[in-house]
């Protein structure tokens, strides 16, 4: 048969699928998870995602809601075709340009963008762009042939400069880098003295010892703890925090830009804030020695930490110190310091709170974080970790005490009263089948886990121990993480799962998160009496909240991964020992002992006849076996910066 011929009955085939689906399939409305390979799967109700091969895409691109026909194959998959797209999902791509004669091609970052978009001479005439920088693209139409029609919104510099890459990774994520002017100039304009007609409406803690304690490098300050002692062996512990919705009134200019960021973004080298710095770095920050406004949840409280007395409102306060956690570490471990005695009765009473806590079913991860420290053109020059310790741990409870008591105080009603309108930080029940997964792999390191809904909670905190200083110990907590369901907000209250708290909200945050300036807006209504909010507003507020705090995060994740691999280029050639984390039918993923700092071996690269057993999620031939948790010796065959990836080879 003639090639011509074969091109015809191929297409003919295609028509003859497309009209069987038509006639035959069904329609369903899905969100597109498009490939690079340029074929999608369809996420929808279903329980199963629908395959859509690349003719049947329709110029769908990723986060695209489609509605589709499908049907199952001859394999008995689900398979169809995009009729339609009812709402376009992300249009904006950074990429590198390369010219071609008059015109040019964008190649995008974006590993789930199979097209290069295509940059006419009239659109290039536009801007001053050079061959090779890194551009951020609008795709404005798909009419003409293959490769979809972009135009540049911004040049952001050459690739493998700091803040070219940095940038590139806010916008890939569809994440602001620059406050509107219209924003800044309201922030400036915002008078920063407090009257004393607003202190008369506030409680007074001016004259009550109080500090913040945060990490060396921070800027904003949005909590602080007050702390003294009283008569009957009580003690009055004070949380404050930035009293953010003073300054941020509803609908104004900031607050639909706060709602628009929803949180602030914390990049290796830089935080990218949801507020102005004049706010978020300046009036709001309770800096030291300056008088500044807070909301606050005061506790009379026994050294047994039983709760006597709460108190939720508006106050005024003045910071005697500002500590870092190390410092306060030093005084916890011994060496004298400022406020010692307050320091120490408030280290004591927080290892009570926490001990309280795990005596139930609240679980404990033993999270590390790889840190870096940058020279002046943000080049890691150094890779150290981060892990919580008594310090962080003292800010973490009173901060959790303050979030779940704050809501306790709207969500816990009595028999016949109405519910309020609130926001809720809530974590669902951990993912089953995930968690029977973990515990047939952690068997392979004689671990075991107990199943029993009541007994989980307590069963991973024993595994938590027993894997401290294991060479196992990250894949394991990694792999447990992902048991874990997402927290999420939502004025539908559920409880936090992992905290084993039945109510539970987030108050203490409002300078970097959003979901806290809303409380707080509540909060101040309910203990004025007021009547409840409108729910769909807030649920509709919620979910833009969590949406953008899952994108921050993953911005955040790629920082840190673009800065692992930088980290690694004068390292190339050297041999370091690793933990295999996963295995894939493409690929061993090993994460480097040293550096905690993930690479991948090929399974091309691996001598001998291996074969990838997708149940065991191992790689075995007759004489040898590679499975989740070995330790081998890998060598750095190249690190490649742009997709910020790492080849290794095992030694």
């Amino acid at each position: 048969m003639g090639k011509s011929k074969k091109l015809n009955l191929n297409r003919r085939k295609k028509r003859e699928k497309s009209r069987d689906l038509k006639k035959h399939g069904l329609p369903l409305i899905g969100i597109v998870d498009l490939t690079k390979k340029g074929h999608a799967y369809i996420i929808s109700e279903l329980s199963e995602d629908v395959f859509i091969s690349r003719d049947n895409i329709r110029y769908a691109l990723n986060g695209d809601k489609v509605k589709i026909l499908y049907n199952r194959n001859k394999k008995n998959k689900l398979e169809g075709e995009i009729i339609e797209i009812i709402e376009f999902g992300n249009r904006d791509f950074v990429g590198v340009i390369e010219f071609v004669d008059n015109y040019a091609f964008v190649r995008c970052d974006n590993r789930n963008m199979p097209y290069d978009i295509y940059i006419s001479e009239r659109k290039l005439s536009k801007v001053d762009v050079q061959d090779g920088q890194k551009v951020f693209v609008n795709i404005i139409d798909f009419s003409k042939g293959k490769n979809p029609i972009g135009r540049i919104i911004n040049v952001l510099g050459f690739p493998g400069d700091n803040d070219t890459e940095m940038n590139s990774i806010m916008l890939e994520f569809d994440l602001p880098i620059d406050f509107p002017d219209d924003v800044l100039d309201t922030a400036n304009n915002i008078i920063g003295e407090i009257n004393n007609e607003e202190i008369k409406k506030r409680r007074d803690f001016r004259n009550i010892t109080t500090f913040t304690i945060d990490p060396y490098n921070a800027k904003d300050f949005d909590d602080a703890l007050s702390v003294r002692k009283l008569d009957n062996n009580l003690y009055e512990i004070g949380i404050h925090i930035a009293d953010v919705s003073y300054y941020v009134e509803e609908d104004s200019i900031l607050d639909k830009e706060a709602i628009n960021r929803a949180t602030s973004v914390y990049l290796v080298d830089r935080v990218i804030p949801m507020l102005p710095e004049r706010l978020s770095n300046g009036i709001c920050s309770l800096r030291p020695n300056e008088d500044k406004l807070c909301f606050s949840v005061v506790f009379h409280i026994t050294d047994k930490v039983e709760i006597k007395k709460q108190w939720f409102g508006r106050t005024i306060i003045n910071s005697d110190r500002r500590f870092t956690y190390e410092e306060v570490q030093s005084i916890i471990d011994g060496v004298n310091g400022d406020f010692n005695d307050d320091i120490l009765l408030l280290d004591m009473l927080a290892k009570k709170l926490r001990a309280k806590r795990f005596s139930g079913k609240s679980i404990a991860f033993n999270r590390i974080e790889p840190k870096f420290n940058l020279d002046d053109n943000g080049k890691p020059i150094d890779l150290f970790f981060r892990e919580s310790n008594d310090a962080n741990k003292l800010i973490e409870e009173f901060m959790l005490l303050a979030n779940k008591k704050v809501a306790e105080r709207i969500g816990k009603v009595k028999k016949g009263e109405k519910i309020k309108t609130f926001v809720y930080r809530n974590h669902d029940l951990p993912n089953q089948e995930k968690l029977e997964s973990l515990s047939e792999f952690i068997d392979n390191f004689n671990y075991e886990l107990d199943l029993d809904e009541n007994k989980i909670a307590k069963s991973l905190n024993n595994l938590m121990k027993e894997i401290k200083g294991q060479p196992e110990e990250n894949v394991i907590e990694n792999l447990a993480i992902r048991t874990m369901s997402k927290a999420t907000y939502s004025t539908n209250n559920i409880g936090h799962y992992g905290l084993d708290f039945d109510f539970y909200t987030h108050f203490t945050s409002p300078i970097r998160r959003y979901p806290d300036v809303l409380v707080h807006r509540l909060l101040d209504k309910y203990l004025s009496g007021g009547k409840s909010e409108n729910k769909t507003k807030y649920e509709d507020l919620c979910k833009i909240s969590s949406e953008q705090e899952k994108k921050a995060a993953r911005a955040e994740r790629e920082s840190i991964k673009y800065k692992q691999v930088e980290f690694m280029l004068d390292k190339v050639g050297e041999s370091y020992y690793g933990v295999i984390t996963s295995i894939t039918d493409w690929g061993i993923y090993v994460e480097l002992e040293d550096f905690m700092i993930e690479g991948m071996i090929r399974i091309s690269d691996v001598n001998g006849d291996f074969v990838f057993d997708k149940k065991e999620y191992c790689l075995v031939s007759e004489d040898d076996k590679y499975q989740i948790g070995d330790r081998l010796q890998v060598n750095v065959d190249s690190a490649i910066l742009n997709n910020k990836q790492l080849n290794f080879s095992i030694n």
